[in-house]
C-alpha cells in the first residue's frame, strides 16, 4: 500500500472505530445533543488561543465545555483545575484520537500548531462532530480541499476562526464600501505591521520538556530534535509546522480584504517579496513581506512587517494610521481599520464616518448558532472561505520560497511595471533604512510570479512544476491525511 493511499496506519482500529460509527454521509445529520440541548465542544490546544475560546464559548448560552485536549501535560493540568474548582466536570486527553471516541463530545475546537489543523479536522468530520478550526485553515493547500470536502462529505459545521467577520464595525463599513459610498473601489492593502522578537540561535538539539508527548506535538511533521529554544509558539517561524506570519495573521488581514472585494476565488497570479531580515536567528519564514495578489480590476497589497517603526523606537509602524487591518482605496476616499472596527475619509484624508467594532466577539456564538441550524450558510467564515484564504497565503509563502535573493535595484527594474508593487517595495525599502538594515550585506528575496488554476487547484506555466511540489506534504504515519476522506 503506497504512502498514499494509507489514512492512519497503526491506528487502523481507529479507523474502522470512525468508520463503523459514521457509515454514510448523512449518519450525522441529526445531532444528538446533550442534557437541555447544549452544545457540548472539546478545546484542543490550551496556550493563549485555547484559553480564549474557554472563556468566550463558557460565555455562550446553551454551551457546556466538557473536554479539554493537549499533548503538553503542563497545560492541560492547570486548565483543567481551573474547571475543577469550580465544580464543572471535565474530561482530559492527551492523544486527540481518543477524545474523537467520545460521543458525549458535538464539537471540537481546534487550537493547535498549523501542520495539525486538517487532520484534526477531517477526523472530526469523519467522527460526526462539527469544527471550529483557527486560521490559518490548512498547512498546505491540498489538504485544506480535504478539510472542505470532508465537512460537505459528513454534513458538518465547519467554522473558520477568521473572527474578523464577526466584527460589528467591519459588517456595517463592508456593504457601506461595496455600495460606492466613497466611490468605486481601487486597491485593498491589507496590513500586518507586528513586532516581533528575535526566536535567538542553537548550537544543537534542545531538550524536549518532560510534560509534552512529542511524537504528537509533531505528529504530520518529521520526527527531528527540536532546533529552537521554545518548543510552543516559536513553530510559528519553521515551514514543518507553521506558515509564518503570512499565515498566521493573513488568516485575518488578507481574509478581510478578500470579503470587502467580494471574491471567492484564488487571485491568478501571485508574486512575493521579502526576507528574514534584522532577526539573525533560527527563524525560517520571513519576517519583512510584501505580496501582490492579482485580482482585476481590484488588487490586493499584503504588506508584512515584524520589525520597529525605526531602531530605537519601540513602536509599530503604520499605514494612514492603521498598523493591523486595511486600507481600502476608493474614487472618493478611503476606509482605515480592522478588527475593532475604522473609518471612513474622503481624500483630503477628513473622517466621513465612523464604524465602531467589537474584536469580532460574536464569532464563536455564530459557530453555535450554525450548529443548532445544521445550516451552512448562517455561518460567517465557512471551511470554504478559510481554504480560499489559506490558499492566497499558502502562494505568497511559495512564492517567497522559491525565489532567490537580489540586489534593491535589481529587484525595482524586475517590478517597474507594476505601480501598486514598487510603491510598496520602495515603502519596505525606507522602512528597512529606519532600522538601520544594510541591504548590501542582508538582500531581499525576489520570489517569482506564480500562476494559479482555481479550477484544478494547482499551478501552470512557468516555475509550476516547482510550485506544484509544494501542494502537499510528506505525512508521517500514522498521521496521514487521507486521500478519500
Amino acid at each position: 500500500m503506497s504512502r498514499l493511499t494509507r489514512t492512519l496506519g497503526t491506528s487502523r482500529g481507529f479507523m474502522r472505530k470512525l468508520s463503523t460509527a459514521v457509515g454514510s454521509s448523512t449518519a450525522f445529520s441529526s445531532m444528538v445533543l446533550g442534557a437541555n440541548d447544549d452544545i457540548r465542544i472539546a478545546i484542543v490546544g490550551l496556550r493563549k488561543k485555547g484559553i480564549e475560546h474557554i472563556d468566550i464559548f463558557g460565555e455562550v448560552p446553551g454551551v457546556r465545555i466538557v473536554a479539554l485536549c493537549d499533548v503538553d501535560t503542563e497545560f492541560l493540568d492547570l486548565e483543567a483545575k481551573k474547571f475543577e474548582d469550580r465544580r464543572q466536570k471535565v474530561a482530559k486527553y492527551i492523544d486527540y484520537r481518543k477524545l474523537l471516541d467520545n460521543r458525549d463530545i458535538d464539537a471540537v475546537v481546534i487550537a493547535v500548531p498549523d501542520h495539525w489543523h486538517a487532520l484534526m479536522a477531517v477526523w472530526a468530520c469523519q467522527a460526526g462532530k462539527d469544527v471550529y478550526a483557527e486560521k490559518p485553515l490548512s498547512h498546505n493547500i491540498w489538504e485544506g480541499r480535504k478539510m472542505v470536502e470532508a465537512a460537505r462529505k459528513y454534513k458538518r459545521i465547519v467554522q473558520t476562526g477568521s473572527q474578523n467577520r464577526s466584527d460589528v464595525g467591519l459588517r456595517e463599513a463592508v456593504p457601506y464600501i461595496q455600495q460606492g459610498n466613497l466611490g468605486s473601489v481601487k486597491l485593498v492593502r491589507a496590513l500586518s505591521y507586528n513586532l516581533r522578537q528575535s526566536i535567538g540561535k542553537v548550537n544543537g538539539p534542545q531538550p524536549i520538556p518532560p510534560t509534552v508527548d512529542y511524537n504528537l506535538f509533531q505528529g504530520p511533521a518529521p520526527l527531528v530534535p527540536l532546533m529552537r529554544q521554545n518548543l510552543h509558539y516559536d513553530w510559528h517561524w519553521f515551514w514543518d509546522t507553521g506558515t509564518g506570519e503570512v499565515g498566521n495573521l493573513g488568516g485575518h488581514n488578507v481574509d478581510e480584504s478578500r470579503w470587502v472585494i467580494g471574491r471567492r476565488d484564488v487571485a491568478r497570479r501571485t508574486i512575493s517579496i521579502g526576507g528574514r531580515i534584522g532577526m539573525d536567528d533560527d527563524g525560517q519564514t520571513a519576517n519583512t513581506q510584501i505580496t501582490f495578489f492579482d485580482y482585476e480590476p481590484v488588487p490586493i497589497i499584503y504588506e508584512v512587517r515584524g520589525l520597529r517603526r525605526s531602531r530605537g523606537l519601540r513602536a509599530e509602524g503604520h499605514y494612514k494610521g492603521t498598523g493591523f487591518g486595511m486600507v481600502i482605496h476608493c474614487e472618493g476616499g478611503y476606509f482605515a481599520g480592522g478588527r475593532g472596527g475604522g473609518w471612513a475619509y474622503d481624500n483630503d484624508g477628513k473622517k466621513i464616518k465612523q464604524f465602531p467594532g467589537d474584536g469580532g466577539i460574536g464569532h464563536q456564538a455564530n459557530f453555535i448558532d450554525a450548529v443548532r441550524s445544521r445550516n451552512v450558510g448562517d455561518l460567517r467564515s465557512d471551511v470554504l472561505e478559510g481554504h480560499i484564504s489559506a490558499t492566497l497565503c499558502h502562494i505568497a509563502n511559495l512564492s517567497y520560497r522559491l525565489g532567490r535573493q537580489e540586489p534593491a535595484e535589481k529587484v525595482k527594474e524586475t517590478i517597474t511595471g507594476n505601480g501598486v508593487l514598487l510603491e510598496s517595495f520602495e515603502r519596505m525599502l525606507g522602512h528597512l533604512e529606519a532600522n538601520e538594515i544594510d541591504l548590501k550585506r542582508t538582500p531581499v528575496t525576489l520570489g517569482p510570479p506564480l500562476t494559479f488554476d482555481g479550477q484544478n487547484e494547482r499551478f501552470v506555466g512557468e516555475f509550476s512544476d516547482w510550485a506544484n511540489m509544494f501542494l502537499r506534504r510528506n505525512y508521517r504515519e500514522p498521521f496521514v491525511v487521507p486521500d478519500e476522506v
